[in-house]
């Protein structure tokens, strides 16, 4: 089966409607699946819930889906460095589902493993906790979070092969690779394109089984978030 499409349109045919849940990879704009974005955003699709780590920053990431106002609901751990999002959110524009970062990963690894829930002792007598099942283990407190699923995981890899076997880099490899497995159907977009055989098995991160379709974006923008530089002398 040809998992190699010429652009993120055609990656994307078939796989989006309203209402649908989206896990997108990434640390802040670090290893973000920016071409796959785009082709979301120029599809009009709209009330989405999104599971990421954050929203991008204003125009930038996962911060056009919310210019363009196709978000209805976000997952998120982190949301700090986004105007519009602030601007929505208060205006009773878009809805919010705050995670402790850690819970937030566990999640989405727990839906790829097919974990339906696990208990944790972060978040208890704390807001997190409000409505959720507690137990008590071993004298402590813990509170149930529910494993992640979407119907679509977006992800971006440094290197990849045709079958989809990936490499992330760095900090890429945060978010990227549990939402590799917790998506329903997966799609990679991947800098370094390469033949089967051509990457040590023992690097391979996430195993091509997971990956549905993959684009190759060999000329992806690394954006910074916010840049601090040493004042001259």
């Amino acid at each position: 089966m040809n998992k190699v499409y010429a652009d993120a349109r055609s990656a994307l045919a078939g796989l989006l409607k309203d209402g649908m849940t989206i896990m997108a990879g990434g640390f802040g704009l670090c290893g973000i699946p920016e071409t796959l974005i785009f082709a979301i955003r120029d599809s009009g699709v709209k009330n989405l819930t999104v599971v990421s780590n954050n929203c991008g920053i204003d125009g930038v990431g996962l911060g056009v889906l919310l210019d363009s106002r196709q978000i209805k609901k976000m997952i998120s751990s982190y949301v700090g460095e986004n105007k519009t999002f602030m601007q929505q959110y208060l205006a009773g524009e878009l809805e919010i589902e705050f995670n402790p970062q850690g819970t937030l990963a566990e999640r989405i690894r727990a839906g790829g493993a097919g974990i339906p829930a696990f208990f944790t002792k972060t978040g208890v007598g704390t807001q997190i906790a409000q409505g959720k099942d507690e137990r008590e283990f071993d004298g402590e407190r813990y509170v149930m979070e529910r494993g992640l699923l979407a119907d679509l995981s977006i992800v971006h890899a440094y290197l990849g092969d045709t079958e989809g076997n990936l490499v992330y880099r760095k900090t890429a490899r945060n978010f990227n690779p549990p939402m590799a497995t917790a998506g329903k159907v997966t799609v990679a977009e991947i800098e370094n394109l390469v033949e089967p055989g051509k990457i040590n098995p023992d690097h391979i991160i996430t195993p091509g089984i997971y990956i549905k379709r993959l684009i190759h974006v060999p000329n992806a923008t690394k954006h910074i978030e916010q840049r601090t530089v040493r004042k001259r002398a």
